[in-house]
């Protein structure tokens, strides 16, 4: 392996000589491992020379202390494999990547501790950084430039001039990198105003722009900053990310992306976000707040160079040719074969209602308050609290205090509502069928927020309480509901009509081919497939077929549980050849 000199001059510099970083996003926790090869090549492919990915420190210390750097997490085979393709490396490992990802990449159980600031120069957060950085540069040192490897520069924080304004946080953050070896040139990237860039920035260290539009004008703004430092836009936003209910999948104006590209190309440097989009697997979607929850689909294809499931389109081609202006394209033999296949319809082989399982899949916590899902040690999923009712049949001025995200709630075994969002702190009433029952609230927790000042409070299940006529009701039994045991589920047990059930699917495959799930005419909920979580639906859309890769399909026998929690079911699921995000 041969040593690099990557610099930060005027300009960017490999071994004394200009080069011009045309780098595309890809997030190897978004795409199976067995297809990052394939998206790399296709990245070389486009005219590109490096990738950009985000490291996401919750996919790597899950559970405090507990490291995982295997499967999607394997973050060294994908620097090595970008590596053997001859691209270079852009990292971004700061505690908080943003990202449309849940809770912006930081472990939910950072919120249990106790005096947590997060993104802030304080105890404990720097300490539990401090241990993750320690782990997470053993695999990042050794891949620099200067070592041999093909990583040429890191971000210190991500879009931090939008949150705060702490400089000795930079600073420390800064500090614990190259205490743990990072010795590349060091960026930040904000948006493109003065303030944001100045916030977010520290001297020495070159900050860039994220944006998608209006390219001149942003450099020209970058330059008060800047000065005579090289213009990149880290993130160049050609497309966007979707919400549920946001009533459509969002595209681009490629025409405008591709003179945005050019200019950037011209005046400077860029990084395509998103090259490929992949996607949100298993609970892992992150929120926005606004006025409301925002909570992000599954598909995470951003209307990106390549499809969710890596397919090539119009948008490719047309930036490979502005691309080419700049450099030669390479040839580039795509290794990987990959199909779409359709497997046609499939109908319900068992069912059961979580009533009936709740004590298989559950270990029961019982407390005098509602406790969090984080004070319950869970991360992810949904949480059922249970409680008896003694109030009469008509039950008044009910509220969920600090409550996230949506509930549903069940009187002896019969629904009695639904509130979602800003509804649950509001005063709601019900009925219930005598004056003492069992109720029973099922919590689902939507995704944290990924992005803004609310990410101190993302913790998900029910925080303060459960209120009638104005006071806390008491005496609860919690079962957590991460939902990562199913093979525990007995489907010999009792189905219940209208209430949260697994439903389970069978199929036979000769070969594997990347397929897609619809669930026409169901609710909401999530899919397992061979024990794989590949996320969420919901009937409001805009998203309506989920993305499975054929490395989760097996030649022969393959399952599939669907869990549904409004009671919204058909006694059928499809399986697709082409996607539908709306």
């Amino acid at each position: 392996m041969v040593a690099h000199n990557f610099e930060i001059k005027e300009d960017f510099y490999l071994d004394g000589e200009k080069i011009k970083i045309i780098s595309g996003g890809i997030h190897y926790f978004r795409v199976v491992p067995e297809y990052w090869k394939d998206r790399l090549e296709k990245l070389k492919s486009l005219g590109c020379n490096t990738v950009e990915t985000y490291v996401a420190w919750n996919v790597h210390e899950p559970t405090e202390g507990e490291f995982c750097f295997e499967g999607f997490s394997d973050l060294r085979h994908f620097i090595e494999l970008a590596q053997e393709l001859g691209l270079w490396v852009i990292v971004r490992p700061a505690p908080f990547i943003c990202a449309e990802w849940e809770f912006g990449g930081m472990p939910a159980w950072l919120l249990n501790k106790e005096g947590m600031r997060l993104r802030t120069n304080t105890l404990p957060f720097m300490d539990c950084v401090d241990r993750y950085y320690k782990k997470l540069f053993q695999i990042l040192t050794p891949l620099q430039v200067n070592y041999g490897g093909p990583i040429i520069m890191m971000q210190i924080e991500n879009e931090y001039g939008y949150y705060g304004d702490d400089k000795e946080y930079l600073l420390t953050l800064k500090g614990l990198m190259e205490k743990y070896g990072a010795v590349v040139p060091f960026v930040t990237s904000d948006g493109p105003m003065e303030q944001t860039l100045r916030d977010g920035g520290l001297p020495g260290v070159l900050p860039m722009g994220n944006f998608g539009s209006r390219t001149t004008e942003r450099f020209e703004v970058m330059k008060k900053v800047i000065g005579n430092r090289p213009f990149m836009c880290m993130e160049f936003w050609i497309g966007w990310f979707d919400a549920w209910e946001c009533g459509k999948h969002n595209t681009s104006n490629l025409n405008e992306n591709l003179k945005d590209l050019d200019d950037m190309l011209l005046l400077g440097h860029v990084n395509i976000y998103m090259f490929h989009g992949g996607t949100n697997f298993g609970f892992m979607n992150g929120s926005n707040f606004y006025d409301k929850l925002e909570a992000d689909v599954t598909s995470y294809d951003y209307d990106a160079v390549i499809t969710e499931d890596g397919q090539l389109t119009k948008k490719y081609f047309e930036f490979q040719k502005v691309i080419s202006k700049y450099t030669k394209i390479p040839k580039v033999k795509f290794s990987t074969t990959i199909q779409r296949k359709s497997y046609g319809d499939l109908f319900v082989k068992r069912k059961v209602s979580l009533f009936s399982v709740l004590e298989d899949i559950s270990k029961s916590i019982t407390h005098p308050c509602t406790l969090s899902m984080e004070q319950l040690g869970q991360n992810y999923g949904y949480t059922m609290y249970r409680t008896s009712l003694h109030r009469g049949k008509q039950i008044e001025k009910c509220r969920i205090l600090e409550a996230g995200d949506r509930a549903i709630l069940f009187s002896n075994q019969k629904k009695v509502g639904i509130r979602y969002n800003l509804e649950l702190d509001k005063e709601f009433d019900f009925e219930v069928q005598e004056d003492t029952v069992t109720l029973d609230i099922l919590v689902e927790n939507m995704g944290r927020v990924n992005y803004g000042v609310r990410l101190e409070e993302q913790h998900k299940g029910i925080r303060k309480g459960v209120a009638f006529n104005g006071m806390l009701h008491s005496n609860w039994t919690h079962y957590p509901l991460p939902l990562t045991n199913l093979e525990q589920l007995n489907f010999d047990k009792e189905y219940i009509e209208n209430t949260p059930a697994f439903y389970e699917f069978e199929f036979t495959a000769d070969e594997a081919g990347d397929t897609f799930l619809e669930l026409e005419g169901w609710g909401k909920g999530c899919v397992f497939v061979n024990e794989h979580n590949i996320g969420r639906f919901w009937e409001k859309g805009p998203q309506r077929r989920l993305y499975i890769p054929a490395p989760f399909i097996k030649i022969g026998m393959n399952k599939i549980i669907v869990f549904e929690t409004d009671g919204i079911v058909l006694d059928k699921i499809s399986l697709k050849s082409i996607p539908d995000l709306g």
